[in-house]
Parts: C-alpha cells; structure tokens; sequence
C-alpha cells in the first residue's frame, strides 16, 4: 500500500470498514470520474466523490448559479449568483480534498463534444436535468466503453441504475424512446425537495464508488426507484436489449477494459 500518512488520516473511516482496503482507495485515487451536471445531484454526487478521494473529477455544466437553484444544490452558496456552476463547484471542492485534482468544463455536452469529454474517464455520472443529454451521455460512454451512472429526481420520486457497456443494459436497454413532449413536467414545473435530491445523489455516488473501486453489487441491471413520501424502495430488473443502438456502439474486446 503506498497511501501517505495524510491520506491515511483523511480516509481513515472508509479504511477501516471490512468490505474496503488500502487496494480500494488506491484505485479511487487512480480513478478519474467526470460529472455532468453540477446542480441538485451533480453537488452531492461531486462532493462524495471528492471527499471520498477518486483522484480526478471533471464537472461538466454551463450554467451560471442562479437564486432558486440554492435550496437543492448546496455547492452553490449566494454569493455565487451569477458565475458558472462548474467553477463555483470546483472552488468549494479544491477546499474539501485539495488531493483531488477538480477540472471545470464551463460547456454544454452535446452530440458534437460528448464523446471527447468522457474520453479516458473511468466512469461518467450522469447529473443532467434533461431526457435529450441522458441519452447523448449514454451513447458516448457505450461508445467509449466507461461505466456510467444515471439518476433522476422530480418532486418526492427519483430511480438510479448503474451500467457497464457491454455487460449491462444501457439507459436505451431500459427506456428505448424519450417520453412524448409534454408527458414529465419538468423540474421547474413539478418541483423538487432538495433532500430528495441529496439522497438520489448519494446513492449515485456510492455506485459510482463501487464502480471505481470494485467493492459492492453495483446496480447492473437494475433499476433502483425510491419514493419519499414513505420511503418505499422498488427494484426494476432489467437486461441488455437486442437492437439497442447504443450497445452496438459498444468496443467488442470485453477482456480489455475490465
């Protein structure tokens, strides 16, 4: 184990659970994770990744802080009104884990720049706010072959599934199609509870941990849904789809990347 006397202390807690090892938090130090979205789920989702010490982070958002994103994305605080989200999270998160090396991309992902963005991450987590870039952002890690997380969160409801392309359903295995225009309010519309948001977020980052380093069932080929009224949790099995077009994207040499 080659893990520094101060890297010792600052993760001493995670360290010392049984399912977790010195090989664990070495490979979350190699590990670099890029997070689309830095609002209601990107802050806590960036905020447990770099307390819990994955070695790089690229956060991917072009937005600039606005008043009524502040009582659900806590990387932002007032004072940040105004600059871009992708910043404001980096300046708080260098303060976290200054060990994290945190690269703000001020952009929107696309179909033109998705792919060169994900490119050489080790996993993406997916924090965006809208069906159209789910899929994009699915498309380019199935493309490049990097295990993706994706959440979402509305109201009192949210669901997450973990994917590894290749191996797992994709989001298109799981939803082929967008919902019809008009068919899921949007945020602004139906509203959504900051803490159900942090909880969504938090599970999103504990896959993306257990992704990265090898510790846990991850949620392959499952979908979790929670429900916070009552905190009902449903488990929605789902599989690899013939057909899919993202899958056929997939590199063939399974061997080679896991």
């Amino acid at each position: 184990m080659t893990l520094t006397d101060a890297e010792l202390e600052r993760y001493s807690r995670q360290l010392v659970l049984p399912e977790w090892s010195g090989a664990a938090q070495e490979r979350l130090r190699d590990a670099s994770a890029i997070v689309v979205g830095a609002g209601a789920l990107g802050s806590p989702v960036a905020t447990y990744l770099a307390a819990a010490g994955v070695g790089r982070l690229g956060i991917v958002d072009e937005d600039a802080v606005e008043l009524s994103n502040l009582h659900r994305q806590p990387l932002h605080f007032t004072p940040d009104i105004g600059v871009n989200k992708a910043a404001s999270a980096a300046a708080k998160l260098a303060f976290l884990n200054p060990e994290v090396q945190v690269e703000p991309y001020p952009a929107r992902l696309d179909e033109r720049n998705a792919e060169a963005i994900v490119m050489g991450a080790d996993v993406v987590v997916d924090c965006s706010d809208s069906f159209e870039t789910r899929y994009v952002v699915n498309d380019a890690a199935c493309a490049e072959r990097i295990d993706l997380v994706e959440a979402g969160v509305l109201g009192f409801s949210g669901l997450v599934l973990a994917i590894r392309p290749g191996e797992s359903a994709c989001y298109r295995c799981s939803f082929p199609s967008p919902p019809l225009a008009g068919a899921v309010p949007s945020c602004r519309e139906a509203g959504v509870l900051g803490a159900m948001a942090g909880i969504v977020g938090a599970i999103q980052a504990l896959e993306a941990i257990k992704l990265l380093a090898g510790v846990g069932a991850p949620l392959l080929d499952r979908i979790l849904q929670l429900d916070g009224h009552d905190m009902g949790q449903t488990i929605v099995v789902t599989s690899r789809r013939d057909g899919c077009e993202a899958c056929a994207r997939v590199p063939v040499a399974a061997e080679a990347y896991h």
